[in-house]
Formats: C-alpha cells, structure tokens, sequence
C-alpha cells in the first residue's frame, strides 16, 4: 500500500505535489519523495519518514518544473526499509526515466535474473519497484527507433512490461523531455484515477492512488485507469491512452474498500464510504441471523475507517450509536507501523475511552478487519477497564487467513490471528464474550451493489485465491522465510534525505 502522484501542469507543480502526498499520507508513512522535471533536468529529493517531516522550504524551493511524480511508501516486508528504497528511482539509460509504483511484483527475483543476464542492468536494492522500472527502460531501448521515442514506441514498451511483470502494479514515471506515463497492471488491483483541471492557460492532468487527491487539488475526476491500460501525457498537456495488454481482467483489491482508501474517495466507480454503509448493513443482518441472543446496550466503532458501517450497524438494528474511542490524530494507523513491538506499543497512545459510553453496558465494537489482532485485543481490554460489563466484536470484513502478496502488510500466515482457528478461538484469544465476522459474499456483494460493473475482486487474504495464477505454496513459503529473516536483522538504517539535480540528455 503506498500513495502516488503524477502532475502535468501549466505552473509550478511542487506544490500540488507536496499536497497530494498529505492527503494520501494514509497510504504510506515510511517515506516520501518528489521528483519534478525542468526540461530535460528532473530535481529529486526523497527520505525516509512522513511528508512533513521529509520536506523543508528549502528542499521545495529546488522542485522546479510544471511536471513532476510522487510517492508515499511503506515496506511491505513489515519492517523499515533502508531510505536507499525510498521512491521515485531514477535510471539515466536510456532516456532518464523515474518511476513510483504501488503494489508488489510477484515474479521479482526472476525479472532480477533476466535484467543481469539477459538486459545487463544493475539494480541497487532490493525493492521491486527499481526492478519494474529497469524493466520499463529496458524495454523502451528495445523499442525505441535511433535512441528516439514516440507513443507507438512508449505504448510497445508497456505491453512488453504488462509481458514480463507477474503481480500487481499501479505506476507513474516521467521520461525526460518526452512527458508522464501512467499505467496498471492487466488485473487492475492497485488503484488508479486521472483528473484534469481546466484554466485559462490550458489542461493540467493528475493522475493519483485516490480520487480524494484530485478533489482536494481542484481537479475533476475523468475515470479510472483501466487494467492493462497506459496513459501518456506530453509537455504540452496532449492526453493519450492505449490498452496495453493482451488480456485484461477488473479485479480490484477488496481491501481498499474495508480499510485502505479514505472514505470519501471513488475507486472503480466504487464510492469508499457507501461501500461501507453496505457493510454495516449486511452486518447487522449476520448479527440478527446468527446472534439473536446478544444483549446489546450500544454500538461503538474503533476509529476511524469502521466508522460507517457502525453507524448503518447501529441504524439498521435500532441501537444507540456512541463514540466511546478518542483518537490521537499524532498517531500513525497502526496497521501499517513496521514492526509488532512498535505496533504494541502504540495502540495506547492511540486511543483512549470515553469511560460513561462503556460503564455498566453491553457493548458492540465495531472493526473494519482483524487482521494481527493486537489492536483488537488490546481494545477489548480497554472496553473492560473502562466498566464495560460484556464486550461484544464485530469485524466488518471476513476472516484474514492468507497472506497478501499483492502489497498489503500482511505477508505471513504466523501473524494472522485467524489462521487455523475458529471464530470461538479467535474471540478468546482477543478476550470477546462474542465475535462475528462478515461474510466474504456479502461483502462483496456489498462493494458489488455501488457499481454493478465489477464483478470480480481480488480477495486472496481472505479465501487464498491468488488470481495473477503464479503464487505457489513454494512462493509463499519463501516469501514467509524472507520476512522472518529480516525481522531478525532488525535492520534500523535511518540513512540520508537525497536532494539531486539529475540532467539528461539524448
């Protein structure tokens, strides 16, 4: 899960980036980084931390140009990373291109091999977005003509990317002197909305994870990046798209609409925070199936992202709503924190209890997942503190069993609470008198019902079906030994904030 931006603009664009990161700081707080593009000059600066703390006056002062990339980032191997893999990367071979990519390749390791042996390109780290984009510069040298480009050229080299990439990859890169390129992988699993934004100067595009950053940003949204599909955008403000890929599938991450995105962001036609009133519903309706005997005095959400399908939980069953957790908005969303000791840790600091809502009641709480459960069992234990006499827990999405290889936290089956245990295990081991979980056709029946049109989603972490056809039990057996490996080295490179002005030349 990380954040990305791509603006073509009439004015200066540091600005309209360093804006759109904070409002997609949800998605990522590892690091952050923009790269804007001056001619053929693009100037960088990136490092390791949250948008605020990354940035100075005197590092935006240096972002100059009207088209520029960002990325928010965190490491989907569940530890801090080295600020070495802070996003956008940048190869000077052969056009000076940078790249910021969402998502998670899951045939990386051998694309490693064949760019050695095969492309003879180095890559510097271990992160599979510097492997994607060696892929793509790669593949624009095969396809480009006297070292030169059009849209045939740049259209030919995604579909050699769409070829070659395994996974899922939401991704924006500028290539110097030519333009942006934006595009999605043929299963459409990592979101991706264009905007433009009319003035009198002419058409400004954004492309952006969310559609909350376009709204923020004064944009109007257009539509979603199809799967399979590329979006390129000259100098000059001229749009241009292709579908890029032999076959496409709409398969987009289910997750996005449970926890990920922002509530009030559209992603695939799919309105976030309706998604989940329909969650509240279907919910309640489980509850009132399965659980009739629960004597339930009010409903409280664990804020923030339960916090309509409690309310629509609460409507649809007649029972008071209340809001029993206060939150420290200084706290970053535990669920993306490296490490379980910080993870512990913070829950706390996060929240504290409105102690009248809790005192001497029967009390629902309301989570959009489960996924560790060391939030849920340490909000349990808090409820109780604070005089609750029953602790009943509702989990908005089904069970997380599987892991998540398509660039989601949660890669082992070792710390997915719900692994090889019963829905009564699981509520004893977080200290319930009750818990109930949605329903996996429901809830896609739920996100289903905003927009007919998709019928299909990618909901791995929950029924272990990984659509992409690559992922082995071998893979995820390697995958869990890699994690558990780099949990051990506990690596803490703090490194150094970059600030680079990198010129190109044909």
């Amino acid at each position: 899960m990380c954040g990305i931006i791509g603006v073509v603009a009439r004015t200066p664009v540091n600005q309209l980036l360093y804006d759109g990161l904070m409002v997609l700081q949800h998605r990522g707080q590892d690091a952050a980084g923009i790269v804007t593009a001056q001619g053929k000059s693009f100037h960088m600066h990136k490092g390791g931390g949250m948008v605020r703390d990354v940035f100075r006056t005197r590092n935006m002062r240096l972002l100059l140009g009207n088209m520029g990339i960002a990325h928010c980032r965190y490491p989907t191997a569940g530890s801090a990373e080295s600020s070495a893999e802070a996003q956008p990367f940048y190869v000077n071979s052969p056009f000076g291109i940078v790249l910021s990519h969402n998502g998670n390749l899951t045939n990386t390791e051998r694309l490693q091999q064949e760019l050695f042996r095969q492309d003879l390109r180095h890559v510097n780290t271990n992160s599979d977005s510097e492997v994607l984009l060696n892929v793509l510069a790669h593949e624009l040298q095969e396809c480009a003509t006297n070292h030169r480009l059009d849209l045939p050229t740049i259209f030919a080299a995604v579909s050699g990317v769409h070829r070659r990439c395994r996974g899922a990859y939401a991704c924006v890169a500028m290539i110097a002197g030519y333009g942006l390129l934006a595009f999605r992988d043929p299963y459409g699993i990592r979101p991706l909305v264009v905007g433009r934004n009319l003035t009198e100067d002419g058409v400004e595009y954004l492309v952006a994870s969310e559609s909350v950053a376009l709204d923020t940003l004064g944009f109007q949204l257009l539509r979603d990046v199809m799967p399979g599909e590329a979006i390129f955008i000259d100098e000059d403000g001229n749009f241009y798209s292709k579908q890029c890929a032999a076959e496409t599938f709409r398969n987009p991450c289910i997750f996005e609409y449970v926890y990920l995105a922002r509530p009030d962001s559209v992603i695939d036609g799919i309105s976030v925070y309706e998604a989940r009133l329909n969650m509240g519903q279907s919910l309640a309706d489980k509850i009132r199936r399965t659980l009739p005997m629960l004597d339930i005095d009010v409903v409280i959400p664990i804020p923030d992202s339960s916090r309509p399908a409690a309310l629509e939980l609460a409507n649809r069953m007649g029972l008071p709503y209340r809001e029993g957790f206060v939150k420290n908005r200084y706290i970053g969303r535990t669920f993306i924190m490296p490490g379980q000791a910080i993870r512990n840790k913070s829950v706390r600091q996060k929240l504290n209890t409105t102690n009248i809502e809790f005192r001497g009641r029967n009390v629902l709480l309301v989570d959009d997942s489960i996924v560790r459960g060391t939030t849920s069992r340490e909000i349990v234990t808090m409820a109780r503190e604070a005089g609750a006499r029953k602790v009943y827990f509702a989990s908005a999405a089904p069970p997380v069993r599987f892991p998540n290889v398509y660039g989601i936290d949660m890669p082992t089956r070792q710390e997915l609470i719900a692994t090889g245990r019963s829905d009564e295990e699981i509520a004893r081991e977080i200290g319930a008198d009750a818990l109930i979980y949605q329903d996996l056709e429901a809830l896609k029946e739920d996100v289903r019902k905003v927009n007919p049109a998709i019928a299909c989603f990618e909901t791995s972490c929950f029924d272990g079906n990984y659509i992409t056809g690559d992922v082995t039990p071998e893979y995820l057996e390697r995958l869990e030994a890699e994690r558990r490996f780099g949990a051990q080295q506990g690596r803490e490179e703090t490194g150094t904030q970059l600030d680079l002005n990198l010129v190109t030349t044909d």
